[in-house]
C-alpha cells in the first residue's frame, strides 16, 4: 500500500498561484497512475488532473485546462499540481490519489487517497 500526504494548500487571492505537493511513502509511485481530485462543499468529488505512471500521458478537467499543470518526480516519490490564475470556484479540498497502472489513463480506479489539503481562493 502507498500512503499519500498532501501539502501546499492555503488562502490565495483570485489570479494567484499555489503549488500542491503529494508525498508518497510505502511504495514507489512509479507503480501507479496518479490523480488530483477536489471536493467543494455540497458538491461531488471531481477529478481535476491525472498523470500516467510514465508521465507521458496527462488528463485535465475542462475547468482547469491551461491553468493547472500536473507533474511527477518518481525519484522523489512526489506528485505536484501547479495551479495558476486561480478563481474563487477553485475553492475546495484537494486530494491526491493513486491507482493501478492501467491504460487508458481515464480508466484508472483510484484506490489510495491522501487526507486532503484546503485551497481557498478569495475574490
Amino acid at each position: 500500500q502507498v500512503q499519500l500526504v498532501e501539502s501546499g494548500g492555503g488562502l490565495v487571492q483570485a489570479g494567484g498561484s499555489l503549488r500542491l505537493s503529494c508525498a508518497a511513502s510505502g511504495r514507489t509511485i512509479s507503480s501507479y497512475n496518479m490523480g488530483w481530485f477536489r471536493q467543494a462543499p455540497g458538491r461531488e468529488r471531481e477529478l481535476v488532473a491525472a498523470i500516467a505512471w510514465g508521465a507521458g500521458v496527462t488528463y485535465y478537467a475542462d475547468s482547469v485546462k491551461g491553468r493547472f499543470t500536473i507533474s511527477r518526480d518518481n525519484a522523489k516519490n512526489t506528485v505536484y499540481l501547479q495551479m495558476n490564475s486561480l478563481k474563487p470556484e477553485d475553492t475546495a479540498v484537494y486530494y491526491c490519489a493513486a491507482g493501478p497502472r492501467v491504460v487508458p489513463l481515464r480508466s484508472t480506479t483510484y484506490t489510495n487517497w491522501g487526507q486532503g489539503t484546503q485551497v481557498t481562493v478569495s475574490s
